[in-house]
Formats: structure tokens, C-alpha cells, sequence
């Protein structure tokens, strides 16, 4: 506790001076560039892997960087995601995994959670990419069985985002976009989920996507009920 105390007190002298303006700006109002949507490991700091200001990203952290299906339960990732998109009105969604992850771990060896029963239940939201890997994948080992569960799991939670109701209404208009990373933590390296090659590649290949076409244009009429 400590080192958090003396992080707190070289923020307030050293770091907010930096930013007074900018703070200030903020104190009030916030647009956001993204809603980032990651795990809440200690190791993955969205801030620093995508070198944004305070502002830049409205970011959601949980075990597993796991999206339920929407539901009518009232749901902590679900009230984010629909602040972020009917509020804020963010233009992108980034669902980000990363290696050597608890959750996907849990979801792989489900025996290891018997004793979490919240865990348990939280984790059976990623059971479509665990059945994904071990119908779908060859790995020989399970440092790569891991790697193929972290992505599947990106790509699924990519497609409950879609059940959301404001995101979905959003992605017809062709007013958002989604993107699925993975960062790998050894290395730094942050790939990105391709939509049309089905697959992961690395960031600075080009503007990789994982958005569907939009089905509506602005300029469409609206038919009244």
C-alpha cells in the first residue's frame, strides 16, 4: 500500500501540473475515442498499450474480457456498453485477451474453478470458444491450446456484443466499429482480429476490422409505426 500512497502523491505533484488544461477540460465533459473492453489482469494496462490521454478510452475490466449475451438482468458490462454506445456515442469497440490468462486457464481446466462458484458461472459465458478449440483446432501443446482459447475467445465475445441492442442498431448504420486484439505480454505484441481473412494478424498490417458491413446508410428515409 505504500508504493500506492507515493504513486498518489507524485501524480499530484508531478504528473497533474503536466495536465492541468487537459484535466480541467475534462472535469466536465468526456468523448472518448473507444470503449475497451479488456481483463482485468494486472499485467494489461489499456492506457499504456495504446498510449492514450485521460479521456481517450472508456474502459471496461473483468475476468476474462467476457461480453454476456444480452439479457433483461441488469449486468455491469452490459449497462457499460450501452452508456458508452447510447450516451457517449463511441465510434469503436476493442475487446482485447492476452497470453497466459487466469480466466481462459479456468475455461480450459474447468476443475480448477470448482471452488469459485461465481467464477464458475462467469466463465461458462466463454464456453462457445473452449468447445470452438477443442472441435476445430490442432494444438500441440497446451501453451497453444491456450493461444487458439484466448483468441476463440475474443471472436466470441465479438459475437455477443452483437446481441446488444444499441451496438447492433449502430453496426446496421455502419456508425461504429469492432475490433478483437490480443496482446502478447512476453513480447509486446498486439495482433488483430481480420474479418475477412478469419483470422488474427499483427497491428500495423493495415486497418484490420472485425465490423460487419452496415446495412443502412444516414440518407435512408425512416418509416414511421
Amino acid at each position: 500500500m505504500h508504493k500506492l500512497l507515493e504513486g498518489v502523491q507524485q501524480f499530484q505533484r508531478r504528473v497533474y501540473p503536466r495536465y492541468k488544461g487537459l484535466f480541467r477540460e475534462l472535469a466536465s465533459v468526456q468523448n472518448p475515442q473507444a470503449l475497451f473492453i479488456t481483463c482485468a489482469d494486472s499485467r494489461l494496462m489499456p492506457e499504456m498499450l495504446t498510449q492514450c490521454n485521460p479521456g481517450d478510452l472508456f474502459i471496461c475490466r473483468n475476468a476474462g474480457n467476457i461480453v454476456p449475451p444480452y439479457d433483461d438482468r441488469a449486468g455491469g458490462v452490459t449497462a457499460t456498453i450501452e452508456y458508452a454506445v447510447s450516451v457517449l456515442k463511441v465510434p469503436n469497440i476493442i475487446i482485447c485477451g492476452h497470453s497466459d490468462c487466469g480466466a481462459m486457464k479456468g475455461v480450459l481446466h474447468r476443475e480448477s474453478v470448482q471452488g469459485l462458484p461465481a467464477v464458475s458461472r462467469w466463465l461458462h459465458h466463454a464456453e462457445g470458444a473452449r468447445l470452438m478449440v477443442m472441435e476445430n483446432h490442432c494444438c500441440p501443446d497446451e501453451k497453444t491450446v491456450l493461444q487458439r482459447l484466448t483468441e476463440e475467445n475474443v471472436i466470441t465475445q465479438l459475437e455477443h456484443l452483437k446481441t446488444h441492442p444499441p451496438v447492433s442498431v449502430a453496426l446496421a448504420r455502419g456508425d461504429i466499429q469492432l475490433y478483437g486484439w490480443t496482446y502478447q505480454i512476453s513480447t509486446g505484441e498486439i495482433s488483430s482480429y481480420d474479418a475477412r481473412l478469419g483470422r488474427f494478424v499483427p497491428i500495423g498490417s493495415g486497418h484490420v476490422s472485425a465490423t460487419p458491413e452496415p446495412r443502412f446508410r444516414r440518407s435512408d428515409p425512416v418509416v414511421a409505426a
